[in-house]
């Protein structure tokens, strides 16, 4: 829930989540329609999909328990390495090395005062360096804590990064589109022109749109009618 979300958005989502699919065998058997339901308000729907296919693996894989390998965890889908080894640090309290965005915040303010267009490549071995091993999670904990204070003191630290891209507009993008017509198939299926008189939007995007979510898995067309997959 974390990726791409900021930690407010997601402290009023979890519990509710939480509260509907308490385990992996409850996500894995609700319908996608379910799960899109209770995700609503969070973006990014595909993590969504990504968690209901992770929950059916562990519960047929590996008899319900989450893995606590890393190599294990990105032939997950949704999954890199960054958030596997987020995982294993958070949830078993393994020593491993990954790097976010609060991360990245505390090691460019501590290490690169007079550099700009720092890679995370320059950023690991340092982590790797000075991450305490003997409780990896406490560790991670207050450096995030930390970079989140950093980022009111020094709101511009992450955009010397190699990796910084400002994010593109939401109003009137693809983003925006997806969760509309999501939100409204969540409801009853509909057509192309049905749901661009709902949204009172472009036909043409709405089309586009509409076909990418169907690639990706999310809704299905049967005849004209889009639906909610699966």
């Amino acid at each position: 829930m974390l990726q791409q979300t900021q930690v407010e958005r997601v402290l009023q989502k979890y519990s509710e989540f939480i509260a509907v699919f308490p385990d992996f065998q409850s996500l894995s058997k609700a319908p996608l329609r379910k799960a899109l339901r209770v995700w609503q308000g969070m973006g990014y729907n595909r993590r969504a999909i990504a968690l209901k296919e992770i929950a059916k693996i562990v519960v047929n894989d590996f008899k319900g328990v989450l893995p606590d390998s890393v190599n294990t965890l990105i032939t997950f889908p949704g999954i890199g390495r960054a958030t596997a080894s987020a995982i294993c640090a958070f949830a078993y309290n393994q020593p491993t090395v990954f790097i976010e965005t609060n991360i990245r915040r505390v090691f460019i303010h501590c290490f690169f005062h007079d550099r700009d267009n720092i890679r995370d490549a320059d950023i690991l071995p340092l982590i790797e360096k000075k991450l305490d091993k003997r409780n990896p999670r406490e560790w991670y904990y207050v450096l995030m804590d930390y970079g989140v204070m950093l980022k009111k003191q020094f709101p511009k630290q992450n955009q010397r990064s190699a990796h910084y891209q400002k994010q593109a507009p939401f109003q009137g993008s693809n983003r925006q589109m997806r969760g509309k017509i999501l939100k409204a198939l969540i409801d009853r299926p509909a057509t192309s022109a049905k749901i661009t008189s709902m949204l009172k939007c472009n036909p043409k995007q709405v089309r586009k749109v509409l076909a990418q979510l169907k690639k990706e898995g999310f809704i299905i067309k049967k005849g004209t009618m889009y639906s909610i997959g699966r």
